[in-house]
C-alpha cells in the first residue's frame, strides 16, 4: 500500500471522467475542518459508465480490496458489474486508501449529495465535496464513536459561517 497521496487518487478520477462527490473528513478538509484523515471518501454515481469509468481509474491506481488481515489489500475483479454489487467498497491503492461509498449514511447517494456540493480546485482538478450540512447530516446519521467529536465542530463552523 502506497502512502496517503489525495492528489494522486483525485488526478486518476479526474482523468478518467469519473463523477463522485468527494464526502467524509477529506471534504470537510477542503472546507476548514481541522482534523487530518488518511483517506479519501467518495460518493460515486452508480450509471453503468461511470461505474466503467471508476474502475478504469481503480486499476490505474492498482485498487484492492482492504481488510485489517491484509492490509496490503486483495486482489478482485475491478470492473463495473462486481462496483454495482456493493454499497461500500474499502480500497487500498498504489496512493493510499479510498473508500467507495455508494450510499452515505444519511443521504440519497450522489444525487443527493451533488445538489448541494461544493466545487474546488486542487491539484489541479477539479473536485467536488459534500457541504458541510451534507457531511453533517451524514455523520449525525452515522452515528460512529469517531464522528461524534466530528459532530460537534461541524456544528460550530456551521454556526459561524
Amino acid at each position: 500500500m502506497g502512502a496517503f497521496d489525495p492528489e494522486r487518487i483525485l488526478r486518476a478520477l479526474s482523468r478518467r471522467r469519473v463523477r463522485y462527490v468527494l464526502v467524509g473528513a477529506t471534504a470537510a478538509r477542503l472546507q476548514g475542518f481541522p482534523r487530518l484523515t488518511a483517506d479519501a471518501d467518495i460518493a460515486p454515481a452508480a450509471d453503468p459508465g461511470n461505474l466503467t469509468r471508476l474502475a478504469a481509474a481503480l486499476r490505474d491506481l492498482h485498487a484492492r480490496v482492504y481488510t485489517e488481515p491484509v492490509p496490503e489489500g486483495l486482489t478482485f475483479s475491478c470492473d463495473a458489474e462486481t462496483l454495482s454489487r456493493a454499497e461500500l467498497w474499502n480500497l487500498v491503492t498504489d496512493a493510499g486508501r479510498l473508500d467507495l461509498v455508494f450510499k452515505p449514511s444519511g443521504t440519497g447517494g450522489y444525487d443527493d449529495l451533488a445538489r448541494s456540493a461544493v466545487t474546488f480546485r486542487a491539484f489541479g482538478v477539479k473536485v467536488r465535496a459534500a457541504s458541510l450540512k451534507d457531511i453533517l447530516r451524514s455523520k449525525l446519521a452515522s452515528n460512529r464513536p469517531q464522528d461524534q467529536q466530528d459532530v460537534i465542530i461541524l456544528t460550530e463552523m456551521l454556526k459561524r459561517r
